[in-house]
Parts: C-alpha cells; structure tokens; sequence
C-alpha cells in the first residue's frame, strides 16, 4: 500500500516521543533533585556496560537544535515528558523554579514552531527521596504526585491543554517493583500489586488537579502500554495463560480506568497479594478522562508456564516472523489492539498512539549518513494498521513515533537505538536516519 498523510483525517496529529530521564542529562543542574533513575544507573551491575542518563542527549542544553529538528521533519506536535525531580526536587517539598524555567522555554520554543505540546508528567522518575520513604508502595506518593501535577499546570496550563498523567504504569509497577530489572530494583509480588494501585490511585488524584489547575479547557489521559495476547497452542492450559497474561499485563490497568474495578479473576489468582484499597479509591481511579494513550511494539504469544513466577507464563517467539533487534515485527497487532480496546472501553476513547517504534543496531555509514530500511518498513506497515483502524472507524486521532532520537534506553544503556535521528554518544551529533527522511516526506504528502 503506498500510504500517505493525506489519507488521514485533516487534523491528525503526528509526532515524536521521548521522555525527561532518557534525553535531558544535566542530572545536577539548577536544583534538579536525584531521581529513581539516577540511583539505580549508578547501581553495578545493573544497566548494561554500567551506561546512566547522566548526559542523555544533553536536550536540556540543545532543546532549541532539538525543536528545529522537529519543525524540520514537518511534525505536528512533540510528546515529553516532565521531571518530577526538576520541579519538586524532594518530591512533595519546596517547588524549584529553575526546573519550571526550563519546560517554560521549552513550551514556547514548540510553539514558536507551530508544533502542539502534548505533554507526560510521569514517565518513571520518580524523586529518590520519595522512594527512601517507601516509593509507589506508600500512599502518600500518589498525593504527592497530584500535587506536583498541579503545580505543573498551573505554570503551563496556559499554553498546554494535552496531559498524560502516567507513562506504561504496568512498567513502574512490575518491571521496577516485581522483577526488579526497572528502577527502583525491588523483587516483590506484593509490594508491586500495591504500587499499581497507588499509581492508579495517583492518576484519578491528578486527572482532578489537572483540570482544577488549567487555565485552557485541560484534555487529560493516560498512557499505556498493551500487548495483545494469544495462546501458543491451542491447548486449555495455553489458552488460560494467554488470558491470565491478558489480565497481568492488559486488564489490571484497563477495567479500573474504565470504571470497571479491577478484573475479579486477576484478584482470585493473586490471592493474597493483592493490594489494600480503600473506600472511594476505584471511584477516583475512574475519573473521566478525555482519551486513552496506547503504546504499542508487539504481541505477547504464551504457553503455560506452571513453574514459573506470576502470571506464569512463557513468551514464544515466531521464527518466521521478521525481528527488530529485541522485538517481533507484528503490525496485526496494532489494529486488534485498537479494536478491542474501541470495542471493551468505548469510555476510554478516543485514542492516540503514543509510542510505537523499533530498535535496530544502527551505524553512520562511509557515506556519513545512517541506512535503516528495516525502521522504515516497520512504520510503513504501522502506519497502515493505523490507516485501517481509522477507515473501520475507531477513533484514533494521533499517532507519535517513538523516538525522536536515539537516547539512554533504560536497562539497554545506550545500546538500544530506537530513535529515527541517531545520535553519536561521544560528540552527541544529531544525523536524521533514513526513516527521518522518509517520515518527513510522507508528512509532506
């Protein structure tokens, strides 16, 4: 299909994504606080070749360069996200004003170049000090959090109306809390069960601050991250896992932001573990919302894994499928994604692509620019899904790409590269890959 930006409605949005602790660097500049983030990069043993994001891209020096790269690709609007540690170093303490300095100037900075600002206020930074006292597990970070969401708001909402709360709260939950491989390192069912709640709980307190402290009509949601899940086999025992599956990574944040409380056979299977909630918390988690962001890079195919941790699955690989360095490639799975979600949460929608991407082991060829064909084949064949979804009538209105650069992939270090600009570690040089160019021409359709 030779698809073009003109088959999409007029006022889709198309974008770049990116996130504070992954391109900003100047960790100690201006009153930033330590982060999660920081602690554990700096932890041996726990990012590859001992990387941490204590330069990043160095966006917080070169966000004007970034900014007109973006106005050079033709895009039409930038998701960000902002630091927790930059604004309230101590996470609920004394507000830094040089941390709001700089999202102010980035803020007109986009707007000066016609490019809408849609903006994260989590994605997974939380201020170390918060986490001395317990982190997600303890309640009072979601009021913390709801505070910090209104302070940002009240410095941007006059020229911000687009907010998500949280960035993939199933990552901070079970990658930082379950399985340890995330900040903030911790191994424990439990402990992570009640950490989502508290980010559920945390998102309904700051879908309320965000609107009371908006100057501009505020359109707020969240962010999450969904693989669709199929069984292996066709066998009863692969049939269960894919829906426990479902419900581990899909349903446990899905059915509370719908209104539906949490999915009561997720809440028999954790028995024990499951977290504490208190009278009114599901009605809160449930606050309306103006759209669902949707993250989206694979499926999740499952077998039974009976010894395995919770939810006791296995994760097959389809040889025949084509493979990014990490990931399959399964376009398919946009679409059903889109579909069930339009069809299960109708209250959620309408729908932005908030992240979809792919990393590849990129390099500056003799020629001194960087060839990724397989980048460019991938969102091609997204982009269709996404083309098809809208043509089915499913709401979808926008669709960022993940990443505008090259930057400090979490536990990769600098080995993922996922960005459609590469990034040289050693001079932080910016070279638009193929797929830059090619995105920028099919924006230009």
């Amino acid at each position: 299909m030779d698809i073009k930006a003109s088959d999409f409605p007029k006022d889709f949005l198309w974008g770049v994504s990116t996130s504070s602790y992954q391109i900003e660097g100047a960790v100690q500049a201006d009153g930033r606080g330590e982060s999660i983030w920081d602690r554990f990069s700096h932890t041996p043993g726990k990012i590859d070749l001992a990387h941490t994001g204590d330069l990043g891209t160095d966006h917080y020096h070169r966000y004007k360069e970034d900014v007109r790269m973006m106005a050079d690709l033709g895009v039409n609007t930038y998701r960000f996200s902002i630091a927790w540690p930059r604004v309230i170093p101590s996470g609920d303490g004394e507000i830094n004003p040089q941390g709001l300095d700089f999202y102010d100037r980035l803020v007109d900075e986009l707007l000066k170049a016609g490019i809408k600002p849609f903006a994260t206020l989590y994605h997974w930074d939380l201020p170390q000090v918060l986490q001395d006292r317990g982190g997600w597990q303890n309640r009072a970070t979601a009021y913390a959090f709801a505070r910090y969401c209104g302070v940002v708001v009240e410095r941007l909402g006059d020229r911000i109306q687009d907010w998500i709360t949280h960035n993939e709260p199933w990552c901070m939950a079970f990658l930082g809390y379950q399985l340890g491989i995330h900040a903030p390192g911790i191994q424990d069912l439990r402990i992570a069960l009640q950490a989502s709640h508290h980010l559920l709980l945390s998102h309904g307190q700051a879908v309320k601050a965000i609107r009371a402290a908006s100057q501009l009509p505020a359109r707020v949601g969240a962010a999450l991250n969904h693989n669709p899940s199929s069984p292996f086999s066709a066998s009863p025992a692969d049939v269960a896992a894919a829906v426990r599956f479902d419900g581990y990574f899909n349903r446990w944040f899905l059915e509370p932001l719908a209104g539906n409380g949490y999915p009561q056979d997720m809440w028999n299977y954790y028995g024990e573990n499951v977290p504490e909630v208190q009278p009114g918390d599901l009605q809160l988690i449930a606050e309306p919302t103006d759209f669902l962001g949707i993250n989206y890079y694979e499926r999740e195919c499952v077998e039974d894994n009976p010894q395995g941790i919770p939810p006791q699955t296995r994760r097959r690989m389809d040889p025949d499928l084509t493979h990014t360095a990490d990931r399959e490639v399964y376009p398919q799975g946009m679409f059903d994604l889109l579909q069930r979600v339009s069809q299960d949460y109708p209250q959620l929608a309408p729908f932005y692509i908030t992240e979809n991407g792919a990393n590849f082991p990129d390099e500056v060829a003799e020629d001194g620019q960087v060839h990724d064909p397989g980048r460019i084949e991938f969102l091609k064949l997204h982009f269709e899904q996404a083309l098809r979804a809208v043509k089915a009538g499913i709401d979808l209105r926008g669709y960022c790409v993940w990443s505008l650069m090259d930057n400090f992939e979490w536990n990769l270090g600098y080995n993922g590269r996922y960005g459609i600009v590469f990034t040289d570690f050693d001079t932080l040089e910016r070279i638009p890959k193929d797929s830059a160019l090619w995105y920028k021409d099919f924006l230009s359709t």
